[in-house]
């Protein structure tokens, strides 16, 4: 940082501390650390894209109670923010001016269910006039006109005319004053505040009208709805307040500058791209015609806009990838190198070697860029030199078709869909970037011929996902605010009692049946509870007092089984969520009626969950092994890269399987695999005890050797799932003891084995990559991985059978029948690696073998060439002998025969079934008018075949044998 950028009045990190200790320690607000900027647990958001989004469970009132989000009343931070895909999508308009950005800080202040419209709008007022002193003649606020569904907000108006004049209070419509998160959920009016950088003027006129001298820098929403699936808009049990600010725009304000870009947040970053690009000049702030050079500023917006979304984004766990989040990251990549190699002149490898400055700038607020620097340069690094392969070539394909077309139709060509085409699926362009280099050209692309689009990034639905939950009967069976209010201040139900869970076999008697649900919109009050149900109610939700079932979450599937009623009603359950604090039981009554009030006694089917319990013990077990192979032990090539760890990326645990997603940014090798399946087995072998205890989350978190999912929120107290032959107590006494290093501790909500003697087999069946840095391994226990290790072993069997044989036609057959068996075989990657190195050493022996019988029948050969030879008429020949594809072999014959017979060519075929492909060889004697090459070119048009020769000697290679026979046909012709 230069001396001038130290001596500012108002630096980054003061505005930014500013803020938070206004609403700390003034105002009685919790400082609440900012959540990832890649959802953890909310499937409607690519990316977190404001303040609010990990308070959202504390709106629609689905908030866990356990945990400490639940005791929020009034909260303050400063979230990382990304708008480059979905609803907002900013990514189009960065570098385009001086205030977008794909990245961003929201400064925010929240309320939940304590102050609201009131006391929201006089905190920002005393905010921006006494805290950081802004010029109250500049500030413009504005509020929700009303529409056809909604009223305006005069409360909110009201509330402003004592702050500021009737003319710089102004209405707008929906598209500027009423937020919305997504296509559904929490949302309400809001009322803005705009600051003139200009002054001295009447600036109503040029409020939300995207210029950059008259800005929104203040946002609050009074959240009183919920956005329905329909469109339609119910009002909130409570209400709140949340507020965003951009923290850019406020540091350009009270820093004088005419950008966000001008700020010392940016031009550190600035410097370093010029230094690392060798940039024609430092950045300068010139926006559309002003850049006359190039688009140099533009550049420099974008790459530094750029380096911040893609190191934030894998910090906190997404990685460039071809679908979802991942293509956006991907896209947001190649824009930034696109631009630093064609408009700043910067070689291959420029953008990766920013990420040091950015950390250098930010790790002081947001420490995780800090620790994840190696793995961000990284993923960067591999992305940066898989696109640069095919930039430039890109690039120059780009400028010829965009020239082509401007020929044929003039200077405001269309750039053909074919092409855009052409250049996202050859060149790896994503279609938006195209688009940009038409718009820099005054081109526009065809958008409706790009045929093979990547399609939108879209939000979810949540009820499609929970769309299994009703049984195919239609109905809503979410919960969200208006049911959990419901249950808790109409029906008065207590939470639901779930410790039962953890109960490994028993009939849980004596539950009491508090609340029937048979989905959203289906009674006239439109909430959903009902007195009682039948069959005839199609698929239902119950609420117990207490339960045995473990309802789905932290990646285990739910449990099934029967509630069955005092009365004889029986019901199926075929689903579990959790809801707040209550468990709602899905399924179907299959006979009876079950009513409120009800006795019942709740039946988990033990027989499905005792492999998931399993499962989900191995899976602890296969974490620590992970980490033990791939971080703590030294390898030939020296341990993980300081800072790169195994961080568990998600998992799924059922009966059947267990599937385990983790950060790492290579394929595992055979040994490491072999490692990792070793000390999981070894674990079951030395019958590990399974403890679990439920500890206070501030004791918990010093255990040195706990493993927790990154931006998980966990409850307090919590509990502690350890794999160890010491009680978590001692655990917790010692926690920094090195000794918990050698074992599995975690925080985990799910049901376990009590010792790993019980998951009785351990067998890793795959290990693959989903996306870039992130692998994924799925394994089986118990009955399952017996019957894979039996399977292999069987094979192994037969591979020892086959090694007896000497080679010939017997062990050649033999090869491919072990091969497809092989390939169909259940059973562990590591064996399954093995037996393909020991069947590939068999046909190395078979191609031994064929090699030296057909170089014993060369004679053999050559006298049937001569006697085809004698017996056709006219100067070609055509001899078919399949002796593979062996060139040399085939030479020998041919100058044989041409030795043999001296007015005649001759051309060879032979076929190889094995490697799909076939020989085509001529070959014709000195003198004779007939041109090898062209014979052999003109039979193999057409087949992708492969060659080339001279007019006496021609050699081409078809990889198809089917087309064997057609080409013989040709010859012959």
């Amino acid at each position: 940082m230069s001396e001038e950028q130290k001596e500012l009045e108002w630096p980054m990190k003061k505005v930014r501390s500013t803020f938070i200790e206004f609403f700390e320690k003034k105002h009685g607000h919790t400082f609440w650390k900012s959540s990832p900027c890649v959802p953890v647990d909310d499937p409607t958001l690519l990316f977190t894209n404001a303040g609010m989004n990990q308070y959202k469970p504390l709106f629609l009132g689905t908030c866990d109670p356990s945990l400490p989000m639940a005791k929020l009343k009034r909260a303050v931070n400063s979230q990382k923010c990304i708008r480059a895909g979905g609803k907002h999508n900013d990514l189009d308009d960065v570098g385009k001016d001086v205030y977008h950005h794909t990245f961003f800080e929201m400064l925010g202040n929240w309320s939940f269910g304590d102050y609201f419209k009131e006391e929201a709008i006089a905190m920002a007022w005393s905010c921006l006039v006494d805290e950081f002193k802004l010029d109250t003649s500049r500030l413009y606020a504005t509020y929700f006109a009303g529409d056809e569904m909604t009223p305006p907000d005069h409360e909110a108006r009201d509330i402003w005319l004592k702050y500021l004049p009737a003319e710089r209070v102004l209405p707008f419509d929906a598209a500027d004053n009423f937020w919305e998160m997504g296509a559904t959920g929490p949302c309400g009016p809001c009322t803005e505040i705009h600051y003139d950088r200009i002054g001295g003027r009447d600036a109503a006129k040029l409020v939300n009208a995207d210029l950059p001298d008259v800005i929104e820098i203040w946002n609050n929403v009074f959240i009183q709805f919920n956005r329905e699936a329909d469109g339609s808009l119910r009002p909130l049990p409570a209400q709140h307040v949340d507020t965003g600010m951009g923290f850019e725009r406020l540091t350009s304000i009270l820093q004088g500058v005419d950008s966000n870009y001008d700020t010392d947040i940016f031009m550190p970053l600035f410097e370093e791209i010029r230094q690392l690009t060798g940039a024609p000049r430092p950045y300068g702030g010139k926006v559309g015609p002003e850049e006359d050079d190039g688009f140099v500023d533009m550049a420099y917006r974008v790459i530094a806009d750029h380096v911040r979304t893609l190191s934030f984004a894998i910090a906190d766990g997404a990685v460039p990838s071809n679908e979802g989040r991942g293509y956006v990251l991907r896209r947001v990549l190649r824009r930034a190198v696109r631009y630093g190699r064609q408009n700043l002149g910067a070689e291959l490898g420029f953008f990766s070697k920013l990420v040091p400055k950015l950390v250098e700038i930010m790790a002081d607020t947001f420490p995780e860029i800090k620790e994840k620097q190696d793995f961000i340069i990284s993923i960067v690094k591999d992305e940066e030199e898989s696109f640069s392969r095919t930039l430039d070539k890109g690039l120059q394909k780009f400028k010829d078709l965009a020239a082509a077309a401007k020929a044929e139709q003039g200077e405001k060509a269309v750039f053909s869909g074919k092409d855009a085409h052409y250049l996202y699926t050859t060149m790896g362009f994503p279609v938006d970037l195209t688009e940009l280099m038409a718009e820099e050209l005054a081109m526009t692309v065809d958008m409706e011929g790009f045929e093979q689009k990547m399609k939108e990034e879209q939000e979810i639905s949540q009820a499609a996902h929970l769309a299994k939950m009703a049984g195919g009967s239609g109905k809503d069976m979410r919960m969200v605010a208006e049911q959990t209010s419901h249950l808790v201040n109409t029906l008065k139900v207590p939470a639901t009692d779930d410790s039962a869970k953890y109960v490994t076999d028993a009939v849980l008697e004596g539950s009491a049946v508090k609340a029937l649900f048979i989905g959203r919109g289906e009674t006239e009050d439109m909430i959903g509870f009902v007195d009682s149900v039948t069959s005839e109610s199609s698929t239902v939700g119950v609420i117990l007092d207490k339960t045995s079932f473990y309802a789905e979450q932290g990646g285990q599937i739910f449990d099934v089984g029967s509630i069955i009623s005092a009365g004889g009603a029986t019901f199926k359950v075929a689903n579990v969520q959790l809801y707040g604090s209550f468990v709602l039981h899905l399924g179907e009554i299959v006979e009876g009626t079950l009513s409120v009030g009800d006795s019942v006694s709740c039946s988990v089917d033990y027989v499905r969950r005792r492999p998931i319990a399993s499962n989900h013990t191995m899976t602890h077990v296969l974490n620590y092994a992970l980490r033990e192979v791939l971080v703590s032990r030294p390898t030939a090539a020296g341990k993980a890269p300081s800072g790169v760890n195994v961080d568990q990326k998600g998992s799924l645990v059922d009966e059947f399987k267990s599937r385990f997603d983790f950060s790492w940014n290579a394929q595992l090798t055979p040994k490491e695999l072999a490692d990792v399946e070793a000390i999981c087995r070894e674990r079951i072998e030395t019958e590990v005890p399974v403890d679990a205890y439920v500890a206070p989350l501030a004791d918990a978190e010093k255990i040195g050797a706990l493993r927790a999912v990154f931006g998980e929120k966990y409850p307090d107290p919590v509990r502690v799932v350890a794999v160890t032959p010491s009680p978590i107590t001692d655990i917790l006494a010692n926690p920094q003891d090195a000794t918990w290093n050698q074992y599995s501790v975690e925080f985990c909500g799910g049901t376990h084995l009590t010792n790993t003697k019980e998951a009785e087999a351990f067998c890793l069946l795959n290990e693959e990559g989903i996306a870039k840095g992130i692998r994924r391994i799925t394994f089986v226990t118990c009955n399952d991985a017996k019957a894979a290790i039996a399977a292999a072993d069987e094979f192994e069997k037969k591979l020892d059978a086959a090694s007896k044989l000497e080679g010939g036609d017997e062990l050649e057959a033999l090869v491919k029948s072990l091969t497809l068996e092989c390939d169909s075989l259940v059973i562990s990657t590591v064996k399954k690696t093995a037996f393909r190195e020991t069947i590939a050493g068999f046909l190395k022996k078979v191609m031994t073998w064929k090699k030296k019988r057909m170089a014993g029948m060369k004679d053999e050969i050559a006298t049937k060439a001569i006697e085809a030879g004698e017996a056709t008429e006219g100067n070609k020949v055509v001899f078919r002998f399949d002796f593979g594809c062996d060139a040399k072999l085939g030479k020998n014959v041919a100058t044989a025969f041409t030795k043999k017979i001296k007015d005649k060519a001759i051309m060879i075929i032979s076929a190889d079934s094995d490697a799909n492909r076939f020989l085509v060889l001529a070959m014709a004697p000195k003198g004779l008018d007939v041109d090898c090459k062209a014979w052999c070119m003109g039979v193999t048009e057409g087949t992708n075949g492969k060659g080339g020769g001279k007019k006496d000697s021609a050699q081409f290679t078809v990889p198809d044998v089917s087309l064997v026979d057609s080409v013989m046909e040709k010859a012959k012709q």
